[in-house]
């Protein structure tokens, strides 16, 4: 699928009505449809393009992400499942050209074919028309950090029985199982058709520190029962470093305490979740004979 922006491939302005969205959608497919250029590729990817701009631009939602992201970072947050989820063709397609439920559209002038088979066979025509790869779906495990901070990762994919090596941008806050598209990286076309699409679905590997929930982050830390009951300060590991936490006296144990905006980064968001500390109160299991006095001393006091 080509870069170019959904609202240039559907001839709009970006602060555009759904109306004018549709009509001009309603135009382009007509032009590009299949049935009025067999056997013409260009127009075939043509079509597919505004398709998937329409799916986009038509869905409330997905257009408001659009645009806050922009092509290149929507596409990273949303895979083509995503985009055409909800995306209902034979609707759209009855809507548009007049037909009814699964209806065959004809172009004018000439027989034409269902519009539902026609996707069905994936916008690849018959016979010996080229057609696009198969898609791939690999595995992509990450470290918290990783998907914490996001960046680009160099990967290593097998392909045609090689190995190629590819940059992927992971976005910040990515949680597991999401997939991330990488356009024209699976599998060879047929008949000089296109590569399929690779989808890499992210594994967020357990971290020894700490425990992922949502977007929030929990470290563990243990205190000895004199930091417990007269206070202290303890140095806590972030994602971005150790930071020096109060302890307040008389704090019992498994107490949480909230590091605001330290956690994980909201995917497809703003801001970030929180750090939690869950204080652990120590009890020694071997003691002296003076800290065993000192003890059943606090034990006469009620402590």
């Amino acid at each position: 699928m080509a870069t170019k922006d959904y609202y240039e491939i559907l001839g709009v302005v970006k602060n555009a009505s759904d109306e004018e969205i549709k009509r001009s959608y309603r135009k382009l497919a007509m032009k590009y449809h299949p049935d009025r250029n067999p056997n013409k590729k260009e127009a075939e990817e043509r079509f597919k393009e505004l398709n998937e701009a329409y799916a986009v631009l038509s869905d409330k939602e997905k257009r408001k992400q659009y645009d806050t992201f922009g092509k290149e970072g929507f596409q990273q947050r949303f895979s083509q499942e995503d985009i055409f989820r909800g995306f209902d063709f034979e609707d759209i397609f009855s809507n548009l050209f007049g037909g009814r439920g699964r209806r065959e559209y004809r172009s004018a002038g000439r027989g034409g074919g269902d519009f539902g088979d026609f996707f069905s066979r994936g916008f690849q025509g018959a016979g010996r028309a080229p057609q696009k790869g198969e898609d791939a779906l690999y595995e992509l495990p990450i470290t918290l950090e990783e998907a914490a901070i996001g960046g680009e990762k160099r990967i290593s994919v097998p392909k045609n029985g090689r190995v190629e090596e590819i940059n992927v941008r992971i976005p910040a806050g990515i949680p597991s199982g999401k997939k991330l598209r990488v356009a024209g990286k699976g599998k060879e076309g047929v008949r000089g058709g296109p590569p399929g699409d690779l989808y890499l679905q992210v594994a967020v590997r357990n971290h020894p520190t700490f425990e992922r929930e949502g977007d929030d982050i929990i470290v563990e830390k243990e205190i000895n029962f004199s930091e417990a009951a007269l206070g202290t300060t303890i140095d806590v590991p972030t994602l971005e470093g150790t930071k020096k936490v109060k302890i307040p006296p008389g704090t019992q144990s498994h107490t949480k305490m909230r590091l605001r905006g330290l956690g994980v980064p909201h995917f497809r968001g703003t801001g970030n979740g929180d750090e939690y500390v869950k204080v652990i109160v120590k009890v020694p299991k071997r003691m002296t004979d003076k800290s065993r006095r000192l003890i059943e001393d606090l034990a006469k006091e009620g402590i």
